[in-house]
């Protein structure tokens, strides 16, 4: 999650003149600006460590509070040292520039990444336990070790994983994050090494179930019995699956056969859907179809993204609720509710 700086929205209220109009909004951008420079860092564009310390006690909070677990990745250039004597400081710039681009891509979109300071750098990879952060972290390791950069080829990188646990301090979290990176250099470098621990353990116990899950009310039905039932079992089937992310903390071995139930219940419903649609003449019929051909398409990229232990909790729950219901249901399904429900 890199940062998205917008141009400052304009002032609300009523100017006096337009000179304070103007004025107004020549303030509104100077502000604007400078959070960014508070919070970003100027060679990479990434968060900065400072902004990772003014939101981390709400992230941690938000991770109790909801029971989804946190984890944390230090990353490592081995040897920049040598970069920089080599080639100059300012390849090595490059370098640092061209390793935030491609770490940022090789994230899920729920994670954020921060320059930490010189050759380092931090993801804080949302609603992942060890296990899983592990599993990103040994993802980014080999792409990065696979890219050349410019001027200088290849580059190794070490990181250091540990999930939150318990109610412990941000900087206690971090000693142990910073623990398992000085273990992946001590151990020849080009490694991940991991803590064992974390919240997600403890949360696993028996009998208790994420709050995280989706609601099903009636005013969600649209008059169309089968249509109905089918969303109705949709919405079931995502809870399953968001069960098995808490239950085995992303061991995509067991997480893929709910994953599979889910998608083959999606493809089926929405063939039965266009179907029924087709029989009451819906004038917008090719553009669901089109709509739920994107959904299948992104819900068969998750679906290989969690197989390769790339995808999280985050990004699964932000297709189910966002895409799939908020987005398609909520909103595009909504269009056809007049052909059933006229009363």
């Amino acid at each position: 999650m890199t940062p998205n700086h917008n141009n400052p929205p304009p002032a609300t209220g009523q100017c006096a003149t337009p000179d304070s109009c103007a004025t107004r909004l020549e303030l509104a951008r100077q502000i604007a600006e400078l959070e960014s420079r508070v919070t970003t860092d100027a060679l990479t564009g990434l968060w900065n460590r400072a902004h990772f310390d003014h939101i981390i006690e709400k992230e941690l909070d938000r991770s109790l509070r909801h029971r989804q677990p946190l984890s944390l990745i230090l990353l490592d250039i081995d040897n920049f040292k040598r970069i920089n004597d080599a080639f100059g400081h300012q390849v090595g710039d490059r370098v640092l520039r061209e390793l935030a681009i491609v770490a940022n891509s090789a994230i899920r979109s729920s994670d954020a990444l921060f320059r930490w300071g010189g050759e380092e750098f931090a993801v804080l990879a949302m609603s992942s336990g060890y296990r899983g952060a592990g599993r990103l972290a040994e993802s980014l390791r080999g792409q990065l070790a696979s890219h050349l950069f410019p001027s200088v080829g290849s580059l190794t990188v070490s990181l250091g994983v540990a999930e939150h646990a318990d109610a412990e301090s941000a900087e206690d979290w971090f000693r142990r994050a910073d623990a398992m990176l000085y273990a992946a250099k001590h151990d020849g470098r080009n490694a991940v090494r991991i803590d064992p621990q974390g919240n997600s353990d403890q949360w696993r116990e028996p009998g208790i179930r994420p709050n995280l899950h989706l609601v099903w009310q009636e005013a969600h039905e649209c008059g169309e019995p089968s249509i109905d039932r089918e969303h109705q079992e949709l919405f079931e089937l995502a809870n399953d699956l968001i069960d098995e992310f808490f239950a085995h903390d992303e061991d995509s071995g067991q997480i893929l056969p709910a994953f599979d139930r889910l998608l083959g219940h999606i493809a089926r419903h929405f063939a039965s859907e266009e179907e029924i649609l087709a029989r009451h003449g819906y004038a917008e019929l090719e553009a669901h179809r089109r709509a739920h051909a994107g959904l299948l398409a992104r819900a068969e990229e998750l679906r290989n993204a969690v197989k390769a232990g790339g995808a999280g909790l985050g990004g699964l729950v932000e297709f189910l609720a966002g895409d799939v219901v908020a987005r398609h249901l909520f909103k595009a399904d909504r269009d056809f509710f007049p052909l059933f429900n006229t009363q």
